[in-house]
């Protein structure tokens, strides 16, 4: 148990979750599932477990299919209630996530948020004439009841060896996961086994509606500004002050110390709302480098960083996507979702 201290409160938690959960599986509180295919990327652990790469994958497949929407509670934003992602948008209208699909994609699919999924959802699909929607991060969003649902689970950090809030990192019990129809194994180490993949199912013990897969994260051979970009091969040459504002940056810094052999990380909590006095702090860490030298920092992070001059054209970030093992195989499961309960596919 990782805080074995706040075990008796995570056992009135679990109480709580269970009684939750129990009440919607008994249809005592009522779940909305709607006409229009719904799917669900989510977890049931708190902390990054690579959803937004999912998300990003399966908007971009099915977009090129049908008009697809994506729906987030938009995090961290300072607005209430439903709104849609535009050339208009910031970081603090819609969240980072949102501004972060909206920034690689533009207008290729549309990007909705809203706190409240079920009014939210009915809006964006009956406004937008969607075919598909994609809803980000809501597995423990009962009161809608998606077609479809994803989970995702860090290979470092799987679920089944976690526990229940907030003596472990499980938003609710590990029986949570049966309600998924694909569970996605994250982050998975290079030149993974045959033999690892096995292990790893059999301790998931899927049911039998449940299809187990594996990724890994997938970076771009280049790290791009404002106006540049820069082979990762060229990394070595620079000094860099990285700076995250995730809920897992290792992967990240694992991979650039591949590149890089000068590295100061400055790390912030997820979603992090940077401040005058955090970007001070961070431009004097940059001067305090060597001569060639840079910023680096997320796709994520990118989108409020580079709202202050001062280090605006300084930064970089290295977008990512996600790499899935068997992923013909994968896609196939998504688009027969989508064909059967969708009329214009």
């Amino acid at each position: 148990m990782k805080r074995w201290y706040l075990a008796p409160f995570a056992v009135l938690y679990g109480l709580a979750t269970g009684i939750r959960n129990f009440l919607y599986d008994a249809g005592v509180l009522k779940s909305t599932r709607f006409g229009t295919p719904v799917i669900c990327v989510g977890n049931i652990t708190v902390g990054g477990s690579g959803k937004s790469p999912m998300v990003m994958y399966l908007a971009e497949l099915l977009s090129g299919y049908c008009r697809t929407g994506v729906l987030s509670r938009g995090y961290g934003r300072i607005t209430k209630g439903y709104g849609i992602t535009n050339y208009e948008s910031t970081y603090k209208t819609v969240g980072d996530e949102a501004m972060q699909l909206f920034e690689r994609f533009k207008n290729r699919f549309v990007i909705g948020v809203s706190e409240k999924r079920v009014p939210g959802a009915k809006k964006i699909i009956e406004d937008m004439d969607l075919d598909v929607l994609i809803l980000d991060d809501a597995m423990q969003h009962r009161a809608l009841r998606p077609g479809f649902t994803i989970m995702m689970t860090d290979f470092s950090d799987p679920y089944f060896n976690d526990h229940l809030l907030p003596a472990g990192n499980l938003r609710e019990s590990r029986r949570g996961a049966k309600r998924a129809d694909i569970i996605m194994v994250s982050k998975c180490p290079a030149g993974l086994t045959e033999e690892v993949k096995q292990e790893f199912i059999s301790k998931i013990a899927p049911q039998p509606h449940q299809q187990i897969f594996f990724s890994s994260i997938d970076y771009d051979e280049n790290i791009y500004s404002k106006t540049k970009s820069l082979p990762d091969n060229n990394l070595a040459y620079y000094d860099i002050l990285l700076i995250t504002g995730i809920a897992n940056p290792k992967p990240l810094l694992r991979h650039l110390e591949k590149f890089a052999k000068k590295v100061k990380h400055l790390k912030f909590r997820d979603h992090h709302d940077f401040t005058e006095e955090d970007i001070k702090k961070i431009f004097e860490e940059y001067r305090r480098l060597g001569d060639y030298k840079l910023i680096l920092t997320t796709e994520k992070d990118y989108v409020r960083l580079k709202t202050y001059d001062q280090i605006r054209d300084l930064v970089y970030f290295w977008p990512i996507n996600v790499n899935i093992d068997r992923e013909p195989e994968f896609k196939k499961i998504i688009l027969e979702y989508v064909r059967k309960n969708q009329r214009n596919f």
